[in-house]
């Protein structure tokens, strides 16, 4: 996936960085799109870049990180979410902000460190690479974990969303219909691939000369102005 420096930029200039992500834990590898969020989110910002020690993330990395080093935020995989929420779901509990994503989510992993660590604030975040990380987000209270509530959020600043039929025609909140990506954060496209970049980069029919990424996964809009994961297009 070719990404701009421009769609970085942007990502970096989203206003959910301010406060709570002053020092961000820098664990990825570097080749992950997460690294982009880690790295150039507080360091654009004037913020701190704290590198984890090398080797696999731990409970103790996390813990230490916040009460030596003053990490205040940190991206995980759902699947590491998952692990840390049934194993230690207090080790968040030194962060502001803890962000989660990438798979569909669990639901009891959101209440286990809801509960654990009322203070910090745990936010659902949904992004494919090809959007440069991160499209949509909201934060998830105790009380919707536990009623197994855990919507991928609004766009974030510099991204649109669409929920779209097979024509290109919005649905209506609560129909299911596929995500298609606009703003500054869509990418040039896959290198040299040229007729997968046209087919899942298509022409925006709501904005001149803009594009689309066709995301591929089913979702339909909530009464709260939030979008729902149900599924993938493809099965």
């Amino acid at each position: 996936v070719t990404v701009s420096h421009r769609s970085v930029v942007a990502l970096t200039r989203d206003r959910r960085w301010q406060g709570a992500h002053e020092r961000v834990l820098f664990h990825s590898p570097h080749a992950f799109d997460a690294a982009t969020y880690e790295v150039w989110a507080p360091l654009l910002a004037g913020g701190t870049v704290a590198v984890a020690p090398a080797g696999d993330l731990t409970a103790e990395v996390i813990r230490t990180g916040a009460a030596r080093h003053g990490v205040t935020a940190m991206f995980l995989t759902t699947a590491l979410f998952t692990l840390f929420a049934q194993a230690d779901p207090g080790c968040f509990g030194g962060l502001r902000e803890v962000w989660t994503g990438g798979e569909a989510a669990q639901p009891a992993a959101f209440a286990r460190v809801a509960e654990a660590c009322p203070d910090t604030t745990v936010v659902h975040v949904y992004g494919p690479t090809e959007t440069t990380t991160f499209a949509t987000c909201t934060p998830i209270t105790a009380d919707e974990a536990r009623a197994a509530v855990t919507p991928i959020g609004r766009p974030m600043d510099n991204t649109r969303a669409y929920v779209l039929d097979a024509l290109l025609r919005p649905v209506p909140a609560g129909t299911a219909g596929e995500l298609y990506l606009a703003g500054d954060g869509v990418a040039r496209g896959y290198e040299n691939r040229p007729a997968l970049t046209a087919e899942r980069f298509v022409a925006d029919p709501f904005s001149a000369g803009g594009r689309l990424y066709r995301t591929g996964d089913v979702v339909r809009w909530d009464a709260d102005g939030r979008i729902e994961f149900i599924g993938r297009a493809d099965g």
